[in-house]
């Protein structure tokens, strides 16, 4: 069977075309800067692809997505390129068994099994039989070590790795295309672009009184003056971010170098009214969307994702974030240098209400997202609580300057708000 090979610098999900078109050469090329480009299988007499390999070296990414005659995908595969530069991590793969030919892809009712694989050997198999929201089995997968990884094939190389799919029994003969470019101006927002973690969004305005922001939920918050409640003391100079209720006994899960000092915690609100049901009229509140560690009044110049020590940010996948865990709601800034006795008063108060905790040592927090205080006599290190919106992984967001210091340290208790064009301002402008 000739199956026919092209080359893009994008793939149109939406049209299931390829975007800019590019020879052989460019593709070459592009592939040895590392930069994003997609290669697309076709069969004489088929309208929809057989296969389209998305490669973004730079991003340590190759996709590969599997078509139906309808033109639906069937197959999804996410490879990540780590360490050993030949071989490929099958990170995620998802299959969708569509019920039948009248079933859209974007059907959410479509069954479909997940795969997730780590490179040390941890992994996840989701089976979803009614599709999403229909139920879920979670198992362990049992995979080789070669079915976790795959070799990497040089430039040209690579096999159609749906063949089995498609039912070709002879091993295909590929035809090259060097398709006219029509395209012109910017890529469609319809077009396939690398997976990128989760990003930081507007985190500064979040503290600054008179920003407009929407949580998704209210069309418009405004932001009102942070609140601030007595400084936290670090003379250790390790900050620990971390959920006090979900200890594993290594220490806090995120720690951040900071000069050992005093600095101000603060919460980050927005004002919003709405109509509410149960009073039959229009109310106004203030909820908090963010805490922070003020550590320099410097404004920060970039904000970044804080890592574990074992988090590799190649293996995130679109919007995917590392974190803090907390099974409780509940998160903490605290000196790591006194991590162990902090936590243990911090047990002590909240878990099994010790009624006679010295008050200098604990303290209760009213009428704030920050719940209490503990505080290690021995070295003057302080650990404070927060509540969070909910249970699950929060990531944490360090600020830093032009000069790389680090200026801040945050904690969105939900999502990330969108900032709102300045009142009065045009939405083009």
């Amino acid at each position: 069977m000739v199956v026919e090979v092209g080359y893009a610098q994008a793939w149109d999900l939406e049209a299931r075309v390829p975007w800019r078109p590019i020879s052989v050469g460019e593709a070459r090329e592009r592939d040895t800067a590392g930069l994003p480009y997609v290669v697309v299988y076709w069969a004489a007499g088929r309208e929809a692809p057989l296969e389209v390999r998305l490669v973004s070296w730079r991003d340590h990414y190759v996709g590969l997505w599997v078509y139906d005659a309808q033109g639906r995908r069937t197959y999804d595969l996410d490879m990540r390129l780590l360490d050993d530069p030949a071989r490929l991590l099958r990170r995620y793969t998802v299959g969708f068994s569509y019920t039948g030919p009248e079933m859209a892809e974007s059907d959410e009712a479509c069954p479909r099994i997940t795969v997730e694989l780590f490179p040390d050997g941890r992994g996840r198999r989701t089976e979803e039989p009614q599709g999403k929201g229909g139920g879920s089995y979670v198992t362990v997968p049992r995979v080789r070590d070669d079915e976790r990884w795959t070799d990497r094939p040089a430039f040209g190389e690579w096999p159609l790795l749906s063949a089995q799919v498609h039912g070709l029994t002879e091993p295909p003969v590929f035809e090259i295309t060097e398709a006219a470019d029509g395209s012109s101006g910017l890529a469609p927002t319809t077009c396939w672009r690398p997976p990128r973690p989760a990003q930081p969004g507007p985190i500064a305005e979040l503290f600054r009184p008179g920003a407009r922001v929407t949580d998704g939920y209210h069309p418009e918050m405004t932001v009102v003056e942070p609140r601030r409640i007595r400084p936290l003391r670090v003379p250790s100079g390790l900050l620990g971010v971390s959920g006090p209720d979900s200890d594993d006994g290594s220490g806090p899960h995120i720690t951040v170098p900071v000069p050992p000092g005093e600095y101000v915690l603060e919460e980050a609100r927005a004002r919003h009214t709405y109509h509410c049901e149960w009073e039959g009229s229009q109310v106004t509140r203030t909820d908090t969307m963010a805490v922070r560690v003020l550590v320099s009044d410097i404004p920060a110049a970039t904000w970044e994702m804080a890592l574990r020590p074992d988090d590799d940010s190649r293996l995130l996948r679109e919007n995917e974030i590392f974190g803090f865990d907390t099974d409780g709601a509940t998160g903490c800034f605290a000196d790591a240098g006194a991590w162990e006795p902090l936590l243990a008063l911090f047990e002590k108060g909240l878990i099994q209400g010790d009624p006679d905790l010295d008050p200098d040592v604990y303290e209760d927090i009213n009428d704030s997202m920050y719940l209490l205080r503990t505080r290690d006599q021995a070295s003057g290190g302080e650990l404070a609580a927060f509540a969070t919106t909910g249970d699950g992984t929060y990531p944490v967001w360090v600020g830093r300057s032009q000069a790389g210091e680090v200026v801040g340290v945050v904690v969105l208790v939900e999502g990330m708000p969108e900032l709102l064009p300045e009142s009065g301002a045009s939405a083009v402008a």
